[in-house]
C-alpha cells in the first residue's frame, strides 16, 4: 500500500523535486502539503508548493500556510535569514513562473497536520524537509501527535558530516534549533536523513539532460536547476552538480529507497549560544559493536545509501509527460 505522507516544505529548488517526486510516485499517498519559512520567506514558500502540485496534475492535493519564523522569534536587531544565493530570488533558481497558481487552505500548516493525523491515525509518516517550526507549532497544538501518526522523517541533521552553515550545524536545524529539539524529543519514531547522505547524493549535468529532454515538467525541473548548479560549484563541489537533499527524505520514508545503514540510536540538538547551536549530537559510539541497541532511542540515523538514486528520482519526473499548468516563462 502506498505510503500515506503529509510533507512540509521550505520550497526552493530541492524541495519542488521533493514534492514532484511525492506527487509522482505510486508509492506515495500524498496527503499535503505544508509550507515553512527556510530557503525563502514564507509566502515564496507557499505560492511554489502551490505552483508544484498543480504542475504535476495534483493541484487537488491541499496546501497550507506555516510559520514565517522561528518557534522563539527573530533574535532582536536582526533580519530574517533565507538562502536566495542558494534558489533564487523566487526559490526556482530565477527560472520559475511567477505565477500564483490557486489557493492555500485556511488552516495553518500546523493545523493541518493535525487534522490529517487525526483523520488517519496510526497510518502517516510526516515528512519534513525545512525548518521543523510547524512540527513544533502542531505538537503544541496536539501533544499526543506522536501517537496518532506511523512517524517522522526529517531532511536534516548531520551525524559524522560537516555542517553547512557552520561546522557543525545543518540548515534546517541551524534555522531553528528550539523547534527541532521539541522534535527530537518528542516520543516518536524519527528517521534523520541528513548531510551523511543527502552530500553524498547528487545530480550532475546528465542528469540536467535528461530532464530537459523529458515533458515539459521534466524542462522546467532542469530549467531550475541551473541555478542551483551553480551554487554548489562555488560552494561545495568545484564543478556543477548539486545534491539531492530533500527527495532522498521523501524516498526512504515511503521505502522506494532502503538505507544501507540506518542505525537507532538517541540523539539531541544543541540549542542557545556559541560555536555548536544546532549541531544534531547522534550517540554513534556501539558503530564498532555493530550499532547495539540503546535504551530508550527512537531516532533512525540514515549513514549510508544508494548514491545514485538521483537516477531514479530523474527517470521519474522526466517521464512523468507534460504539465498541467502553463510553466512558460513571463
Amino acid at each position: 500500500m502506498p505510503t500515506k505522507m503529509l510533507l512540509d516544505c521550505d520550497t526552493g529548488v530541492d524541495d519542488t523535486m521533493a514534492i514532484l517526486y511525492a506527487a509522482l510516485h505510486p508509492d506515495v499517498e500524498l496527503l499535503g502539503v505544508g509550507s515553512v519559512w527556510g530557503n525563502v520567506d514564507v509566502e515564496t514558500a507557499t505560492r511554489n508548493s502551490l505552483h508544484t502540485v498543480h504542475l504535476a496534475g495534483r493541484g487537488e492535493v491541499p496546501v497550507a500556510r506555516g510559520a514565517a519564523g522561528p518557534l522563539a522569534g527573530w533574535p532582536a536587531g536582526t533580519d530574517p535569514v533565507y538562502a536566495f544565493h542558494v534558489h533564487g530570488d523566487d526559490g526556482q533558481g530565477n527560472a520559475g513562473t511567477g505565477r500564483a497558481v490557486g489557493r492555500a487552505v485556511a488552516e495553518t500548516a500546523a493545523e493541518q497536520m493535525v487534522s490529517v493525523a487525526k483523520a488517519h491515525p496510526g497510518e502517516v509518516e510526516i515528512v519534513a524537509v525545512g525548518p521543523l517550526t510547524n512540527v513544533a507549532l502542531a505538537l503544541g497544538l496536539c501533544p499526543e501527535l506522536p501517537a496518532l501518526v506511523r512517524g517522522i522523517t526529517i531532511m536534516g541533521g548531520a551525524a559524522n558530516a560537516p555542517g553547512n552553515v557552520t561546522e557543525v550545524a545543518e540548515a534546517n536545524i541551524w534555522h531553528d534549533p528550539e523547534a527541532a529539539a521539541a522534535v527530537f524529543n518528542a516520543d516518536w519514531p524519527l528517521t534523520m536523513v541528513g548531510l551523511d547522505v543527502t552530500m553524498r547524493t547528487t545530480l550532475d549535468e546528465s542528469h540536467r539532460a535528461t530532464l530537459a529532454a523529458g515533458g515539459t515538467i521534466g524542462q522546467y525541473t532542469s530549467r531550475i536547476l541551473d541555478f542551483y548548479f551553480d551554487f554548489f560549484a562555488r560552494e561545495a563541489f568545484g564543478e556543477r552538480r548539486s545534491c539531492l537533499h530533500d527527495a532522498l527524505a521523501v524516498a526512504v520514508a515511503c521505502g522506494s529507497l532502503e538505507p544501507t545503514l540506518a542505525p537507532t540510536v538517541n540523539a539531541h540538538v544543541v540549542v542557545g549560544e556559541g560555536p555548536t547551536r544546532g549541531q544534531t549530537v547522534c550517540d554513534l559510539r556501539g558503530m564498532y559493536m555493530g550499532f547495539p541497541a540503546q535504551e530508550g532511542a527512537h531516532c533512525r540515523v540514515v549513514l549510508e545509501s544508494d548514491p545514485a538514486f538521483g537516477d531514479a528520482v530523474v527517470a521519474l519526473i522526466a517521464g512523468a509527460g507534460d504539465a498541467a499548468i502553463d510553466l512558460e516563462q513571463p
